[in-house]
């Protein structure tokens, strides 16, 4: 029982020194985030700023943890397009969205999101569609096709893109291409 609390005593006490020094508690801040997961420098920023620390030492221990190549927005960047893209099958607009949403500058944005390819952005649509088609079969061509297209909105699809791709998909499944609406392009 004396160890627990000696322990509790111990960090107490280095909370007490931490709090002496707004460094130290910006630089358990980034270090316990990052563990957690990858962050991005607005995030990290944002996360001490909550807990008050000023604004030139969060400058300050930011910069410090790009130059050691731990917070690098880039990086970031390009990860998260590879892996919410593959994982998700979200296209180019949500995954510039999200990254928006989490402090990236614009022109990190546009370029980890200009590095996926139209291509394989269409083929993701038409694999989407694939394997939500069979569950669709009960529906009229109608629902089918706002159903379909629906699904790729949400996932950030062009609606020209979606059109597209859901009209191929019910017609190579059996629908008849009379039966279904033209597109109401914006």
């Amino acid at each position: 029982m004396t160890d627990r609390a000696g322990a509790g005593r111990s960090r107490r006490a280095a909370s007490e020194d931490a709090e002496a020094d707004p460094e130290s508690i910006a630089r358990e801040i980034v270090q316990r985030r990052l563990a957690a997961a990858p962050q991005t420098r607005a995030q990290l920023d944002q996360a001490m700023a909550k807990k008050g620390v000023p604004d030139d030492v969060r400058e300050r221990v930011l910069d410090r943890f790009a130059e050691l190549n731990l917070i690098d927005d880039a990086a970031f960047a390009e990860a998260w397009v590879e892996s919410r893209h593959v994982g998700r099958g979200l296209a180019r607009r949500a995954l510039g969205h999200e990254l928006r949403q989490r402090g990236v500058e614009p022109a990190l944005v546009d370029e980890a999101v200009a590095a996926l390819p139209t291509e394989r952005e269409e083929e993701t649509a038409r694999e989407l569609v694939a394997k939500r088609l069979a569950g669709t079969r009960r529906l009229e061509p109608q629902a089918r096709m706002r159903r379909l297209m629906g699904m790729l909105a949400r996932k950030g699809y062009p609606q020209g893109l979606a059109y597209r791709v859901v009209r191929e998909a019910l017609e190579s499944d059996g629908a008849d291409g009379d039966d279904l609406p033209e597109p109401q392009l914006e």
